[in-house]
């Protein structure tokens, strides 16, 4: 198979799995998980399967207690509180519209770095990018409309994404080169599952009640859409560069919609469909330096993962993807 295809057929397969995580997310809950034991089966489940993948490739988890110190705090805003937030965001909003609102991340990775300091390289077309995702974004919320999406769940959904946001920001400063990506990966999701259990007794999260529909829909959230994703997006990367790989992000909210629709039978409104269009149109404009200069050093670049909950430091670590 000609390797462009190759490449083509892995950035819709990971397309389909990374976007189809907000219906896994919905159908567990649908089917007896609470939001807690969403967060922490997805957590072991994907560690599971990078440790695997880790092993099998011959790369050992770090060492040092200096990256392990680095990893928990990844994993705590990374992972174990967007993870937690996206479940509960989804007991009240549509899995389609989860995904839209996952897809403003890089809009508050923009707005965090213009604030620390870290990214001056804002251009009156990444400015009118940024301003354009929000109104998107508000668009999407509708305040003005009784029925609005300003809820509790809409703003946990919107807090995951700003936690993605500070995330990358947090490993963009310490976290390069600590190691192999999918054993750094598989620690930091270990991290992770540390937290989730932790949070278990504090979060109340009851009997388990879940029926094979739920059981099921976990185990396709955590083996796929948290730890398989993983190695597709890095074989992509390496194969196309980051860059090329980021552009996935735009396809989530799509498949987020159309699975949302087709299976949970959700309606998507023209605004919110609407909405979803200016912030992609947004996102795509602030992403106009960024790409353009990851292009240029695309050549002999290290590659990296832009997947939130699976990320190591990346080129594209503004990018999130994962629910």
């Amino acid at each position: 198979m000609p390797s462009h295809l190759a490449s083509s057929l892995r950035m819709g397969l990971l397309a389909l799995l990374w976007g189809s995580g907000f219906l896994w997310i919905k159908l567990a809950l649908n089917h007896g998980l609470s939001p807690a034991q969403i967060a922490v089966t997805r957590c072991a489940l994907g560690t599971a399967v990078l440790l695997v993948l880790a092993r099998s490739g011959g790369a050992r988890l770090p060492r040092s207690r200096a990256a392990w110190g680095h990893l928990v705090v990844a994993a705590l805003f990374c992972n174990a509180v967007p993870f937690a937030l996206f479940a509960v965001g989804e007991q009240t909003v549509d899995s389609g519209v989860a995904g839209v609102l996952n897809a403003t991340t890089p809009l508050w990775s923009l707005l965090i770095g213009i604030l620390l300091g870290t990214d001056r390289g804002l251009s009156p077309r990444r400015l009118t990018g940024l301003l354009l995702g929000f109104a998107g974004t508000l668009l999407i919320f509708a305040p003005w409309h009784r029925s609005g999406l300003m809820s509790w769940g809409a703003l946990a959904l919107l807090a995951a994404a700003m936690s993605y946001a500070v995330a990358f920001a947090y490993m963009g400063r310490h976290l390069t080169d600590r190691g192999a990506p999918m054993a750094v990966s598989a620690a930091q999701l270990l991290a992770a599952t540390a937290w989730t259990t932790l949070a278990l007794p504090v979060t109340g999260a009851g009997p388990l009640r879940a029926d094979l529909t739920a059981v099921l829909a976990v185990t396709a959230l955590g083996i796929l859409g948290t730890g398989i994703t993983f190695y597709l997006n890095y074989r992509l990367i390496a194969d196309e560069g980051p860059t090329s790989a980021a552009t996935v992000g735009y396809l989530l909210p799509v498949v987020s919609v159309a699975l949302g629709a087709v299976v949970l039978h959700e309606e998507i409104g023209p605004r919110v469909v609407a909405g979803m269009a200016v912030v992609l149109a947004g996102v795509a404009l602030t992403r106009a330096r960024t790409s353009a200069a990851a292009d240029r050093s695309r050549a002999g670049a290290t590659p990296r993962s832009p997947a939130p909950g699976i990320a190591v430091p990346a080129a594209a670590a503004q990018e999130a993807h994962a629910p």
